[in-house]
């Protein structure tokens, strides 16, 4: 205990060091004070969304930096493939919330800390609950996660006559791993580039060939798609969507795909390469969840005090072959369809021949938008039409006519808007029809 009391006075004398006096890449805004250490400890409240292999580094990080008030947020349970990486957790923990688990765990470690567990998913809080953080950090596996939780901090924002108020910008510092690689980035959501403006800089979705997993399987990854793509719709057999974390959902696709290797004579199916699949996880590395989550604590410390320049704004680490770091500014795009408060405009040549599928194809296709399942909404008239909503099966049911329909024929028209929600953003995205052959027929 004595030994631990000396190690926190250590780590305390450290900080009053880089708080009580400037450097030379003191932020310019930066004011030496003792009053900092006190906010840090009792007032700087911090949410770490994801409590995975990231996630525990950096709650401990932010816990040994001196960080109080930290509210901790993850929808997952324990799995005994999370404890070779995840040192927070331990064999007796399995099958408990990965969030409750993690703070207690710092909590008993760390005197006076009061980390806060939600178990619980990111959507399952509205605006009033992220306002309260001063800065939010991420270690997340999931882009969609990413994608959600910036669309809510930009959608927070306040802007009086066009001006942003600068009151109203909550931080996200993100991390994110692949193996031996890894990035870190700073988001000042208005500001800076946010998750939306750079998303062709995260990896496309590994897909296989349909040909192939149907035909000529030689992976037993293609008996696994061969279960999720194909059996799965046709046999559904819970009446639901796949949910990748329902292990009854993971079971069955295991035992098809297991049926399926042994027909082909492929080896290699595991229930754990079943997961990976169907969730698309990539392999985790703990050094590396080490090393981004250090960075990622380090700009939240920064933010918090302005004791040196944050981040500007992205940094790639790489120790596949040696050790590798490179930081760039990633720039704000000017149509991005999160933050740049344009409106989405759809170029259509012929909409007597363009269908709805077609614009859905685009939605979740195109490099642009990445979207998952979008519904798609309209008024026409002065009333609510819906086009097509793929996560209601009794309206997916009365609308599923519409997706071979063309825009002409379901009433759509030039500059007609279109509402489109999806689970990437927690607001619906407003999209433009131009019809090209209106302005070529008006020309001639």
């Amino acid at each position: 205990m004595g030994d631990s009391q000396e190690s926190d006075e250590k780590r305390w004398s450290h900080l009053r060091k880089i708080l009580e006096r400037p450097g030379p890449f003191s932020h310019p805004d930066f004011e030496p004070s003792p009053e900092l250490l006190d906010f840090i400890r009792n007032s700087c409240k911090i949410l770490v969304v994801g409590a995975g292999g990231l996630g525990c580094e950096l709650l401990k990080d932010l816990a040994m930096m001196g960080f109080k008030n930290i509210h901790i947020i993850d929808m997952d349970t324990i799995d005994v493939s999370n404890l070779n990486r995840q040192f927070l957790f331990g064999r007796k923990d399995i099958g408990q919330s990965k969030a409750e688990v993690a703070a207690s765990f710092v909590n008993d470690r760390i005197k006076g800390c009061q980390i806060i567990p939600h178990f619980c998913k990111i959507q399952d809080y509205d605006e009033e609950f992220y306002r309260q953080f001063h800065i939010i950090a991420c270690g997340l596996d999931s882009i969609v996660a990413r994608r959600w939780i910036n669309g809510m901090l930009v959608s927070m924002l306040n802007y009086e006559d066009g001006v942003l108020d600068q009151s109203s910008v909550i931080p996200l510092v993100d991390g994110g791993t692949e193996g031996f690689k890894g990035n870190a980035r700073v988001i000042f959501p208005g500001i800076s580039a946010c998750v939306e403006c750079t998303l062709d800089l995260y990896p496309p979705q590994v897909t296989y060939p349909l040909c192939t997993i149907a035909n000529t399987p030689r992976l037993p990854e293609h008996c696994i798609e061969y279960a999720k793509v194909m059996q799965w719709p046709k046999e559904n057999p819970f009446n639901v969507p796949i949910d990748g974390d329902d292990p009854q959902h993971l079971a069955w696709i295991y035992e098809k795909s297991m049926e399926r290797s042994q027909q082909f004579n492929i080896p290699g199916v595991t229930y754990r390469l079943v997961q990976g699949v169907v969730k698309n996880i990539i392999p985790a590395v703990a050094s590396t969840n080490a090393v981004i989550a250090a960075m990622c604590a380090t700009e939240v410390f920064k933010i918090a005090t302005s004791c040196c320049l944050t981040l500007k704004n992205y940094l790639v680490f790489n120790d596949v072959d040696g050790i590798y770091t490179y930081t760039y500014e990633a720039e704000k795009k000017d149509n991005c369809l999160v933050c740049s408060q344009v409106p989405q405009v759809i170029s259509i040549n012929d909409p007597s021949k363009m269908k709805l599928k077609d614009i859905i194809t685009l939605l979740t296709e195109s490099a642009q938008y990445q979207m998952k399942s979008p519904g798609l909404t309209t008024v026409i008239d002065g009333k609510n039409k819906t086009l097509y909503i793929s996560t209601i099966k009794s309206i997916e049911e009365r609308t599923r006519d519409n997706l071979n329909k063309s825009l002409e024929e379901l009433g759509l028209v030039d500059g007609s808007d279109i509402l489109v929600a999806d689970i990437t953003a927690p607001t619906s995205l407003v999209i433009k029809l131009k019809y090209l052959s209106t302005d070529i027929e008006m020309a001639q």
